[in-house]
């Protein structure tokens, strides 16, 4: 068969072990060839590919980013997007897609596949590790293995200066990221998503760090949200997915902070850093099984189907129960991290 390989949504460590894997076992054992679509959804709709075989994805195991490049395109968002794909498939030859992304990309994968019969295998792709159908996402530990670095040289720089350093990281619906660099970086609050905060408790706990001849450290995810909200600009910018751009709750729990407790704050955004970069062990084996598992689910036909982690095994599970629901931060998970805040 001929088969095409592409990449969807935000860049993530972990996508050029997928792509190795699958073109590794695909040519080597399998026999089929490969075409990779450049970023995202945008390369079937414009039919824009690139050849895919073993001498293209040698040596980018370690690397971060993806070889084929990435995009938030919507193939549903214009008319006749997914007659485009078709016909586009087609016209290469290609037989079916592997599509490596998170909710978006594979929200569409399984549209295409289950209402216009498009050959479709999903690999599940988000360093925010929201997808209910998998244990983990690869990208997710490397994101957290960063922030954790992070949260541990703010800790000696707040404590030389007695000042409060906030931490604010990925995770627009779910606080996964946040709440294990939380916690392996020993930070004295975590904020997350599935919960909002008060204010007035965080300014309290900042009290009774400084108390304690210690400066406290805050982690807060870009999606959380204080009681009641915080104001959001009339202008804000979506995607084509629809989804707002977010990020400055860091810098209002800064402003917050220091006008309520008169303690020096500072906010720390560490934005794309997390999601850069080569990835850690643990990302590129689970992205390399990831990638084998998924050429076999081609070679034996099972489209409409995802790779994912349940327990140490790798499973196949239906596309729509993949992207039914968002997996979030369970309330007795939240609570055990508690403990430390303060």
């Amino acid at each position: 068969m001929r088969i095409g390989v592409l990449t969807g949504g935000g860049d993530c460590p972990g996508l050029n072990a997928v792509i190795r894997a699958v073109v590794r076992k695909g040519v080597g054992v399998q026999g089929h060839e490969f075409v990779g679509y450049r970023d995202g959804w945008r390369g079937p709709l414009e039919n824009d590919h690139r050849p895919l075989g073993v001498p293209e994805v040698r040596g980018i195991l370690p690397r971060g980013g993806t070889i084929l490049g990435s995009s938030r395109t919507n193939p549903f968002a214009g008319d006749g997007g997914p007659e485009k794909i078709a016909a586009n498939l087609e016209a290469a030859g290609v037989d079916g897609l592997i599509a490596i992304g998170g909710e978006d990309t594979l929200g569409a994968a399984s549209k295409l596949h289950s209402e216009h019969g498009l050959n479709i295998i999903g690999v599940p792709k988000t360093i925010d590790n929201d997808l209910s159908a998998t244990d983990y996402t690869f990208g997710f530990d490397t994101a957290v293995n960063v922030a954790m670095e992070a949260i541990d040289r703010l800790h000696t720089t707040a404590d030389s200066h007695h000042r409060v350093l906030i931490a604010e990281v990925m995770g627009r619906h779910a606080g996964w990221i946040a709440l294990h660099a939380g916690l392996a970086g020993g930070a004295n609050a975590i904020l997350i998503p599935e919960h909002e905060f008060d204010i007035d408790a965080v300014c309290e706990l900042v009290g009774r760090r400084f108390a304690s001849h210690f400066a406290p450290i805050i982690v807060v995810a870009e999606g959380a949200n204080p009681i009641g909200g915080m104001p959001q600009p009339d202008n804000a910018k979506t995607d084509s997915f629809g989804h707002a751009r977010l990020g400055g709750i860091g810098h209002w729990l800064e402003a917050e902070i220091e006008r309520r407790t008169g303690k020096e704050t500072r906010a720390t955004v560490l934005g794309h850093v997390q999601r850069g970069g080569t990835p850690t062990a643990f990302d590129r084996v689970l992205a390399t099984r990831f990638g084998l598992h998924a050429i076999d689910a081609v070679d034996q036909g099972r489209w409409g189907t995802m790779t994912a982690l349940r327990g140490t095994d790798i499973e196949l599970v239906q596309l729509t129960e993949a992207t039914a629901e968002l997996k979030t931060v369970p309330e007795s998970l939240y609570a055990e991290s508690e403990v430390f805040f303060g």
